[in-house]
């Protein structure tokens, strides 16, 4: 960011752009460099790969345990990767990115078909009262939660539940993302049974050569902090005090973009670690500007130096998952009790 300038306080707009004109002005960072995008790619998978030899060969167990969280915040670096590339961000022309990316979303329990239709949708279709629910936490109304029925209910404060969340693994990943795709639709997602069987001869190998606490700590606890961590960033990307929910009737994808996608206020090195995936509100409304010009963009386009923001302070942890219920009349989203 150029001396001087704070995100907090933009320089004063003649006219600030909406619509088709504020979206024209992401295009010039929505260009990808390949020889970055693969410098990008092969540290943080080389990292990866150094962290998990680290967990099965140390033999001190501090080492281990730092290794151990170090390895669940890189492999969540890994999967803001695979977005990029499957929202075509990075590497669209490149033969070996198409034999790679597939391969990472198969390690980490995200199968290419299931995430392209629910995400493509949950990008097309941000915070929309109806429809909310798919590829992305469902929301609903102050008037619908009081006519929805006692198993609607139920359905709704488990799937937002933070249980769920932190227990990612399982909850949004193996089933979510993988084994209910593959049951219900299964011709339209084989790609499911794929990454069930790569993340499975994961475990396998790693249980069967080096035992089964060598598996708890080089993949499941690695693989729980960063599907935890996710699933919680993903949350709070469009569930945060500040966000402004539309009437389906007037629902429009800019607004919905910089009013329901948040801004996840870290240090440099939490951005670097989650692939600036906090930037949110400018990856929503270009998902083709590569994650290492987010901040770039952010910075040269003043209409995005206000947005809704949010940290991983515990205040502001509390305050997004305290939030259950959009309330039309107060403009806000609101908790069960209030």
């Amino acid at each position: 960011m150029p001396a001087g300038r704070s995100w907090r306080t933009p320089l004063p707009m003649a006219t600030p752009r909406t619509g088709r004109a504020l979206i024209d002005a992401t295009r010039p960072y929505a260009k990808d460099d390949a020889a970055r995008s693969w410098m990008e790619t092969g540290l943080t998978l080389g990292l990866c790969t150094a962290l998990e030899t680290l967990i099965l060969f140390e033999p001190h167990p501090v080492l281990r345990a730092v290794a151990i969280v170090l390895l669940g915040l890189m492999l969540v670096r890994a999967f803001i990767l695979f977005h990029d590339y499957m929202h075509r961000a990075i590497l669209r022309r490149s033969k070996l990115a198409k034999l790679v990316y597939p391969l990472v979303g198969w390690l980490l329990l995200t199968p290419a078909s299931v995430w392209r239709r629910t995400h493509n949708y949950h990008h097309a279709n941000n915070s929309k009262i109806v429809g909310s629910h798919i590829g992305s936490y469902p929301i609903m109304t102050t008037t619908m939660w009081r006519r929805a029925r006692p198993m609607d209910r139920l359905r709704y404060r488990l799937v937002r539940h933070p249980l769920t969340q932190l227990f990612g693994y399982v909850t949004v990943f193996a089933l979510g993302m993988c084994l209910l795709p593959l049951v219900r639709r299964p011709k339209d997602h084989r790609d499911a049974l794929a990454a069930l069987l790569v993340h499975g001869a994961w475990l396998g190998l790693v249980g069967f050569f080096f035992g089964g606490m060598a598996m708890l700590e080089a993949v499941v606890l690695p693989m729980m902090i960063a599907t935890a961590t996710g699933s919680y960033l993903f949350y709070a990307q469009h569930n945060f005090p500040d966000m402004n929910v539309q009437s389906r009737e007037k629902w429009d994808y800019v607004r919905a973009a910089l009013e329901c996608s948040s801004f996840m206020d870290l240090p440099g090195w939490l951005h670097w670690l989650t692939g600036n995936i906090g930037y949110h509100h400018v990856h929503h409304l270009n998902p083709t500007i590569p994650f290492y010009r987010l901040p770039e963009a952010m910075d040269g386009i003043e209409e995005l130096q206000e947005p809704g923001r949010t940290s991983l302070a515990p205040k502001d942890v509390w305050a997004c998952l305290r939030l259950d219920l959009w309330d039309p009349r107060k403009k806000r989203m609101v908790s069960r009790g209030d």
